[in-house]
């Protein structure tokens, strides 16, 4: 006597056939209804008594652990036919699971809650992307199930060999397998997937980039483990600061900064003095390390030709900084670059301690812009700062979360302009607007194609401008279908 077919999982989406049978079958992407539909065009057995097949069901790819726990607690089922539309390569994932096993994954942007005594971890299926929890392993199946693939619905011969290996088939021999039933662990969201070689941050002001910078690592930062210690690190994060200018006395007090202390880091950082117990400082590094007062020299270049391209200053030394055991600067560039009538900085840091060292930093680029400008009589402009391993101490992430909740609501003018939506007669009319200037028209009744055409020219950087354009869009389909009169929010 065979197992019932009894699923942990999508029960009520699991079309049953026959409870005691022993061969289960994957429509992958296409609806279970449509391919038994043609299961019974093509008079394939599908009796509730008689047939092998216990029951069908989709495979998208996020469903991958739930289906490998319903094969564990139905061990009967010694057979997965596959008959459906592969989109994803769910189908893959499934087979490399059983033929390659498993691999750890780190850096994953997941961990998982505890459960029965045991502590799951993120792991990646061997040869696939596909991440999954390590309580169910391959070697956990005694009897693994055959993957029998045909085809899709619509070919009628994969029907015709799906049948006749029906036809033939006989259930594994051997003595009845026990059930299993490996609980399905809770997510515990500790860094929220992103690319973290891709963020960019733009402000008005010092104040409001770090507090977007704090929230990005807060939400997106990987967990790396460090000689220092674990961190939560993004790399090349790149914040733009327009309109760089000291933060108001009340605004550090409340995120404990000294405005003293940040007084004296501008002086020093444009001091040239190194102390008998300094490795290093910055002042040192710009202005006499290399034989050269860079940050005079970078301004006599910019006073001779305002648009000169090689006022570009380094603080590494790989001679001595490659070999050395201990102090290297954490800055090790800046350029500076006359653009749109006003003297910007970019400055590059190698590492940056995103909480207690961001902010100090930048009141120090601060200092060197407003210093060069001085000497060329060219206005300070936006500041871009660049950091290629920029962290949080993991044992400063309850601090983090509260500088985080700082981060007031806003609305950013998308720099790249607006859009003026209106129905003309059988079209939606989308002007792409800077001022008042329309910059191009899209037209079609389609939201979709305008939004498609919309991306592929790249005409908002906005998130939220994309979403407020997304909303007008599909009102404007709807008052265009059904003749309502349309006014843009």
């Amino acid at each position: 006597m065979t197992l019932e077919f009894i699923p942990l999982f999508f029960g009520d989406s699991i079309r049953r056939i026959n409870p005691r049978g022993t061969v289960g079958l994957l429509t992958l992407w296409s609806q279970p209804d449509y391919v038994l539909r043609r299961l019974r065009q093509a008079h394939i057995n599908l009796d509730p008594a008689t047939s092998p097949i216990a029951a069908v069901g989709t495979l998208y790819g996020n469903g991958l652990r739930e289906l490998l726990r319903n094969l564990l607690h139905n061990p009967q089922i010694d057979t997965l036919l596959v008959l459906g539309r592969n989109r994803s390569g769910s189908l893959e994932e499934l087979s490399a699971f059983f033929q390659h096993g498993l691999e750890p994954c780190s850096g994953a942007a997941l961990e998982y809650v505890p459960v029965g005594g045991r502590s799951p971890r993120a792991v990646r299926i061997r040869g696939t992307s596909r991440v999954i929890d390590d309580l169910v392993r391959p070697e956990d199946f005694a009897r693994p199930p055959r993957i029998r693939v045909f085809g899709t619905p619509q070919d009628k011969e994969a029907l015709d060999r799906l049948r006749d290996f029906l036809a033939s088939y006989a259930p594994e021999s051997g003595g009845l397998l026990e059930r299993v039933e490996i609980p399905l662990p809770q997510v515990r969201v500790s860094t929220f997937p992103s690319n973290p070689r891709a963020h960019v941050i733009c402000a008005d002001e010092p104040l409001g980039a770090w507090l977007q910078l704090i929230s990005v690592l807060h939400r997106f930062g990987r967990p790396v483990t460090l000689a220092k210690g674990k961190r939560r690190e993004l790399q090349n994060v790149k914040v733009v600061v327009e309109r760089p200018g000291p933060i108001s006395s009340k605004d550090l007090d409340r995120f404990g900064l000294d405005p003293d202390r940040l007084g004296q880091y501008q002086q020093d950082i444009l001091s040239p003095l190194l102390a008998g117990d300094e490795t290093y400082t910055y002042g040192h590094r710009l202005r006499r390390y290399f034989g050269v007062d860079a940050l005079t020299e970078a301004a006599r270049r910019l006073v001779e030709d305002p648009q000169d391209r090689k006022a570009y200053v380094v603080l590494w030394d790989p001679r001595r900084d490659l070999t050395a055991p201990k102090g290297h600067p954490c800055l090790v560039s800046l350029f500076f670059r006359t653009f749109q009538d006003a003297l910007t900085l970019t400055a590059t840091f190698r590492t940056h301690n995103a909480l207690d060292a961001w902010l100090v930093n930048f009141y120090g680029l601060m200092a060197i812009l407003d210093f060069v400008a001085s000497k060329t009589g060219i206005p300070p402009g936006p500041i871009t700062v660049v950091s290629h391993s920029i962290s949080l101490d993991e044992s400063q992430m309850d601090r983090a979360a509260l500088i985080a909740a700082q981060r007031p609501f806003g609305y950013r003018e998308d720099p790249m302009g607006y859009f003026r939506i209106s129905l003309d007669r059988d079209a939606i009319v989308v002007e792409h607007r800077h001022g008042d200037i329309t910059l191009k028209e899209y037209r079609h009744p389609k939201a979709s194609k305008l939004q498609h055409e919309i991306a592929r020219d790249g005409a908002l950087s906005d998130i939220n401008h994309a979403l407020y354009l997304g909303r007008q869009l599909e009102r404007a389909e709807w008052c265009l279908r059904t003749g309502t009169p349309f006014v843009q929010e």
